[in-house]
Formats: structure tokens, C-alpha cells, sequence
């Protein structure tokens, strides 16, 4: 759940913005000023910020600014809500590093749209590595130096646990129920199986250990 904060100073609109955002499933803070959400940052980093230019004190192109400056939220998104719709105003919010700009008034679903946008695209790839071995767990995606491997989807669940806990034994029961699910009426005999099948598809006996009468690890 992405953690959201909105700086505007008009009651009404950041009330209607956190109901809206809540609903949707985010987690939202809403802040009067700019010193109230600094404060706020150095609790915790937001995913994504909504920016209302013309508030009390320090203004949002002066925020954005700072933001943009600092190491710990120079990636944060910011979406710009301003009563301000001149192109000149815009491009100073855009040129200053805003993610995105909406005029008020603005829908609450085309809002929530360009939440939903912006985080997708600020999104880093998941990817999981273990020496030669990448898995992309977006694309669902495996390879081996490069090489690109086809994995079923069990085999996929399975490497992914494998690799999610590195250097951890994992023992046959704890990998049915992880992988297979709680209620799996399947031996332990599946793992080896699913295992061995690993193996000739990454085409490398040394990424998967087996560790005697115990179970599976990725060093």
C-alpha cells in the first residue's frame, strides 16, 4: 500500500483527496504547510506526493525544489494541484520536476488515474539475483548469464522462493507448504522432482545445493 501525502491548504479539497485516495487503497497524510510535512518526511518517506503550489509560508515550487535536492527524496513523484492553468505555470512545475500537473477543479477519478500512472512508472523493477541467476519477477522471467531460461509457473515459485531467502536451508515441508500451498496432499517427493527439473533447465547443478536428509539452499 503506497503511502501518500497531500500538501494543500484548503480543508475541503485535502479532506475530499484523502477520502478519495483511502478508498482507493492507498495510505494518505494530508498537511496544511509546508512545515507540517517536512516534519513528516523526516518520520517517514512518502511514495508519492500531491503538491498544491500556492500555500501558506513556503510555496510548492519551493518544496518541489527542496525535494528534488535531497538524496533521500530526489525519486520521490510529485503531482502538482494548482488553481494556476497558464502553460508558463506548467512548465515551471514541470521544469522544476513535478511528475505531473492537474488544474483545479479536477475529477477525483482522473486524479486517482494519474496516482495509479505515476506510480507505475516511478515503480523500480523487481528483480531477484543469486550469482548468474536473475528473475524478474514482473515479466516472470528468468536467466542465466544472460541466457534466457523457460520456466513453468511452479518452477518460477519455486526458484523465487529458493532465491528470496539465500543462503537459508529450506527443508521439503517448509518449500510444499510455501510454494504448493498449505493444503498440498503431495509428497516431498514433488520438491525433488521440481528440482531436478530446475536443475537441467538452468543448466547448473552448483546454483541449486542440496543439503543431506534436510532439504534445498541458493548460496
Amino acid at each position: 500500500m503506497a503511502l501518500i501525502y497531500c500538501v494543500e491548504d484548503d480543508a475541503s479539497i485535502r479532506e475530499l483527496i484523502s477520502y478519495a485516495t483511502q478508498s482507493a487503497g492507498y495510505e494518505t497524510r494530508g498537511f496544511e504547510s509546508g512545515e507540517e510535512f517536512w516534519r513528516a518526511v523526516e518520520e517517514r518517506t512518502p511514495e508519492l506526493v500531491l503538491l498544491d503550489i500556492m500555500l501558506p509560508g513556503e510555496d510548492g515550487l519551493s518544496i518541489l525544489g527542496r525535494l528534488r535536492r535531497s538524496g533521500a527524496t530526489a525519486r520521490v513523484p510529485v503531482i502538482m494541484l494548482t488553481a494556476k492553468t497558464s502553460e508558463v505555470d506548467k512548465v515551471k512545475g514541470l521544469d522544476a520536476g513535478a511528475d505531473d500537473y492537474m488544474a483545479k477543479p479536477f475529477g477525483v477519478m482522473e486524479l486517482l488515474s494519474r496516482i495509479r500512472a505515476v506510480l507505475r512508472r516511478s515503480a523500480p523493477d523487481e528483480r531477484l539475483t543469486a550469482g548468474e541467476l536473475t528473475l524478474d519477477l514482473d515479466r516472470r522471467e528468468a536467466s542465466v548469464a544472460g541466457r534466457a531460461v523457460k520456466l513453468t509457473f511452479k518452477e518460477f515459485e519455486l526458484l523465487r522462493y529458493l532465491v528470496q531467502n539465500r543462503g537459508r536451508v529450506l527443508s521439503r515441508e517448509r518449500i510444499l507448504e510455501k510454494v504448493w500451498g498449505y493444503d498440498y496432499e503431495g509428497e516431498t517427493r514433488t520438491v525433488d522432482v521440481h528440482i531436478k527439473t530446475l536443475r537441467q533447465k538452468l543448466g547448473r547443478d552448483d546454483l541449486i545445493v542440496t543439503v543431506r536428509s534436510v532439504g534445498y539452499m541458493i548460496n
